[in-house]
């Protein structure tokens, strides 16, 4: 009889944690969430169906410190932190928070490239889970959000799109991410992350 009992409770606690977990709601990252050194690292690579490697590479950001305010540095620029985290005034955000379980969302974004071809993005954002996810740099809590729709340019060009975004609120950052775009598959997973010990 002890044992059923200490079964039921196990199955019982197990039972709650997954109600809390798929109840959770995260708020987008604040800046003082974030410290001097802190470090992400991201591979990524960018293949066709005919195997014809795009990109390739290392992608880092890592938090410094600039006349003593934050900034996001890159492999070619550094930003304001202040402005790369500042909430959206966008109607169809990259992300609508707070990010939680069966939330669904329109994502559109207008863009030019370095060539000066102008396009635009359109896509139907869902949260689809919230469960650990393993990485190159570890396993994290993270939610899976996809986005289906469409990529156009002025050029004329048309595709359909699907990607998979990876989201981890204890790293303030996407872990991984696939990106499909007719016959290109893109993708970018975190090998490293790294904080000052304090």
């Amino acid at each position: 009889m002890k044992s059923h009992t200490i079964i039921f409770i196990l199955l019982t606690a197990f039972s709650a944690q997954a109600v809390a977990t798929q109840l959770a709601a995260h708020q987008q990252p604040r800046l003082e969430d974030y410290e001097v050194g802190e470090k992400w690292v991201w591979k990524y690579k960018g293949v066709t169906s005919k195997g014809e490697e795009r990109a390739s590479g290392i992608d880092t950001k890592e938090i410094v410190s600039v006349d003593g305010a934050l900034h996001l540095k890159g492999e070619d620029h550094t930003t304001l932190l202040a402005d790369v985290i500042a909430p959206s005034q966008s109607p169809t955000p990259r992300y609508d928070w707070p990010l939680k379980v069966g939330k669904k969302w329109t994502y559109e974004q207008s863009w030019q490239s370095q060539d000066g071809t102008e396009g635009k993005t359109s896509q139907v954002a869902e949260v689809l889970s919230f469960r650990k996810e393993k990485v190159a740099a570890g396993v994290f809590s993270a939610y899976q959000i996809r986005y289906k729709g469409k990529i156009t340019n002025s050029r004329g060009y048309s595709a359909n799109t699907e990607e998979i975004f990876w989201y981890a609120p204890a790293l303030k950052n996407f872990i991984k991410l696939t990106q499909i775009q007719d016959d290109y598959k893109y993708v970018e997973e975190l090998i490293e992350y790294s904080i000052p010990e304090k």
